[in-house]
């Protein structure tokens, strides 16, 4: 391969070390018999590099910077044959890229983007069967949390409503090159049964996130932009705070907002 040493872009640092690369890549459990891997942001393919030791696996690549793929294109000639995509991940259409194909995600994903990248994944959940994400340890931390924590918040609710979550392992900063200020951590989401909520989707969306918009409020005083008479915010569940609640007691919460609620938000 090229003798070429990683660098610094779009706020990605990158991995060097080819024993956590390794373990990374054996995170993967494509459930449902998912063959597809779409990795994101490979840069110099230290992730691809393993993920190509499985023939099993159809692996596809999607990288932004014009540089990385023309290393890639140079080092994979054949192994990724029309299989890197110049592109943007989060402004693609994955029901287009692999029309009627389960998708298994992975990545060492830039941190500036991390969080976009797993509300990409909510809008193709139907299509997403699993992602294994490096990224900054606080935001992974975030995703993973359980109801009660001050680090729960919008993204826990709306990737545990579809996905199950593992915090799989730490990475320290000295393995990457540059090295990040932050710490890291991999973690891995399946999707689960849950086709779909049981309420209204696009309204349960939209009372998560104004829930936490102003989280040190009691639910009756976060949700007022909904208009709902006092009447019908006198249940207990409106004395908590969004950080005490599950994903089904926002489910409740979606149904009782939608039968109250004085107009559409």
């Amino acid at each position: 391969m090229d003798n070429v040493s990683p660098k610094k872009h779009l706020g990605q640092h990158f991995l060097a070390d080819a024993n956590i690369a390794r373990n990374i890549v054996e995170a993967l459990r494509l459930p449902g018999g998912v063959t597809e891997v779409l990795e994101i942001g490979p840069g110099m393919g230290v992730l691809t590099g393993h993920l190509l030791q499985h023939p099993e696996y159809r692996t596809t690549v999607i990288e932004i910077d014009r540089e990385s793929v023309a290393y890639l294109e140079r080092n994979y000639p054949s192994s990724l044959a029309g299989r890197i995509i110049s592109a943007d991940f989060l402004k693609q259409d994955l029901s287009k890229l692999f029309p009627g194909q389960a998708l298994s995600i992975i990545g060492n994903f830039p941190y500036n983007i991390s969080t976009q990248i797993y509300f990409q994944v909510l809008a193709h959940r139907h299509q997403v069967r699993e992602v294994v994400g490096m990224l900054q340890k606080e935001v992974a931390e975030r995703i993973a949390e359980p109801p009660g924590s001050k680090a729960y918040g919008i993204l826990s609710v709306l990737v545990q409503a579809f996905y199950d979550v593992d915090m799989l392992f730490a990475v320290p900063p000295h393995v990457f090159v540059p090295p990040p200020k932050v710490q890291s951590a991999v973690i891995r989401l399946i999707r689960n049964a849950t086709e779909k909520l049981d309420c209204d989707e696009k309204l349960f969306f939209q009372v998560v996130k104004q829930a936490f918009q102003t989280r040190r409020k009691t639910l009756r005083n976060a949700l007022k932009p909904f208009g709902m008479p006092a009447e019908a915010t006198t249940e207990p569940i409106f004395n908590e705070r969004a950080e005490q609640l599950s994903v089904a007691q926002f489910v409740q919460l979606t149904n009782h907002v939608e039968k109250h609620r004085a107009v559409s938000t």
